[in-house]
């Protein structure tokens, strides 16, 4: 398992949208290697890497060189080897401070935790610069203009969620806190709760998908689910139960133990109820029900109630950076959501029902 972490490549990392972004180390100490502190060969072997950011990974036991946790002044020699885990910060991305609202559901000195609406893009990047969540981040942080935001202290993403899925996020507002919660994210102890609609009704009340998740090598823009015996995608787990029955759809609860790019929209789609309007998975299409004019028309409806995947993140739990008390949110279902599910609630108990 250790093995499929790290990378000889300072520059390789795993980028999961929803589980966050690590970077997995592997230092060799060349031969020829005057003997140094640990943490200033770290900082001076990985770009874009400040010493206070090593620091704080060796204080809290991040660092192991031969194996063994090392401190800050431990001196490497030649030979030796540095394994090591970070959360990734993006690079070569200008951040410009947006004065964007937020709907901040709680702040203090080392995190803030924002409900993000439908429809934001998480982080600046592949043509959308502006209007990000790390865009309104900065202005309310006060972050200044330019290349050098970057080396201050401002909000640090440590997982994301897709454009079009609603719902709780934390950012880290410090290097200390930033690591503390990327470590339990990849440990798997964050308490990630989603609400979502989903195509057809679910046979049994409740469930778990296993299944590797990787690219689709059909469609770059797509995940597929694979075997866990394949040595492709990596190891994604989701539970399920069912909150809510309307024949057609079905409002879930998915509860995720990993955080793979896509894993409730691919997981929900690879056992034949895709998540209502979700185009690149299957869902923006009639997956359930008859072929009558009328109902087409309630479709279509729905779908411009609700014009994007029904999926919300609605409850974020963890254990406070600084205090390491489990603290737990919980976030309304947006309007689009409750609107699109009331929509199917009267269709279903009223005539309609019958057709």
């Amino acid at each position: 398992m250790e093995e499929d972490l790290l990378h000889n490549d300072p520059e390789e990392y795993i980028e999961d949208e929803e589980q966050g972004m690590f970077e997995h180390f592997r230092l060799n100490v060349d031969p020829g290697q005057e003997p140094m502190r640990v943490d200033k060969f770290m900082a001076a072997r990985l770009e874009d890497t400040s010493r206070h950011r090593v620091q704080c990974a060796i204080r809290m036991g991040y660092v192991l060189v031969n194996d063994k946790p090392a401190k800050a002044n431990l001196i490497v020699r030649p030979g030796d080897m540095i394994k090591f885990v970070m959360p990734y910060r993006r690079r070569g991305v200008e951040i410009l401070p947006e004065d964007i609202p937020l709907d901040i559901v709680f702040e203090d000195s080392d995190i803030l935790v924002v409900n993000k609406p439908a429809g934001m893009v998480v982080h600046p990047g592949h043509g959308n610069y502006k209007g990000t969540l790390i865009n309104a981040l900065a202005f309310h942080l006060g972050l200044s203009q330019g290349p050098e935001a970057e080396d201050e202290r401002m909000g640090i993403l440590v997982h994301r969620i897709d454009k079009d899925t609603s719902g709780l996020l934390v950012v880290a507002k410090n290097d200390e806190a930033q690591i503390k919660l990327a470590k339990q994210f990849f440990e798997h102890s964050i308490e990630r709760r989603y609400v979502a609609v989903v195509w057809g009704n679910l046979k049994e009340a409740e469930g778990t998908i296993d299944g590797n998740i990787g690219r689709d090598p059909s469609d770059r823009l797509k995940f597929k689910v694979f075997p866990n015996d394949s040595e492709i995608g990596k190891h994604a787990l989701t539970h399920y139960r069912v909150l809510e029955r309307y024949g057609y759809i079905t409002v879930v609860e998915c509860k995720l133990e990993t955080g793979r790019t896509h894993q409730i929209r691919v997981h929900m789609s690879s056992i034949g109820h895709p998540i209502f309007n979700d185009e690149r998975y299957g869902g923006a299409e009639i997956r359930k029900g008859t072929i009558y004019a009328k109902y087409k028309r309630f479709i279509q409806n729905c779908f411009q109630i609700c014009p994007r995947q029904a999926l919300h993140a609605k409850t974020l739990g963890f254990a406070h950076p600084g205090s390491k008390q489990w603290i737990q949110f919980d976030s309304a279902l947006p309007p689009d959501m409750t609107a699109l599910i009331e929509r199917w609630r009267r269709y279903t108990s009223g005539p309609a029902a019958a057709e």
